[in-house]
């Protein structure tokens, strides 16, 4: 499994951004897509996942301000993030889970900077 990442960029806080992953190669219907985000000196955190069956999940820091969904038929999940502050700052990371294994996408940089 393969996964490409788009989006991320500069914004300034309370500004909003997109960021899009879809996956290739032998993906299962049964599978969870979601993203994580890693700030410089800290660890890696989950902002929010999606199951195949829209089942969604987020960290307590970022509900009511992002949401996560997903294109079964294009094997893609999106993050919109709206309203985003100083510490949403971080490299964001797609994830892609089938059963016990998992796949990272190779990240992208959202800054969030006046």
């Amino acid at each position: 499994v393969q996964l490409q990442a788009y989006g991320g960029g500069l914004v300034q806080p309370g500004g909003s951004l997109s960021v899009s992953c879809a996956a290739s190669g032998r993906i299962f219907s049964d599978n969870i897509m979601a993203w994580y985000r890693q700030a410089p000196g800290k660890q890696r955190e989950l902002v929010a996942l999606i199951t195949t069956g829209g089942t969604i999940t987020y960290a307590d820091s970022v509900k009511g301000r992002f949401t996560i969904s997903r294109d079964n038929a294009k094997n893609t999940v999106y993050l919109q993030m709206n309203n985003l502050k100083p510490e949403d700052a971080a490299v964001y990371y797609c994830y892609f889970r089938v059963g016990e294994v998992g796949y990272w996408g190779q990240g992208t940089q959202v800054t969030v900077s006046s």
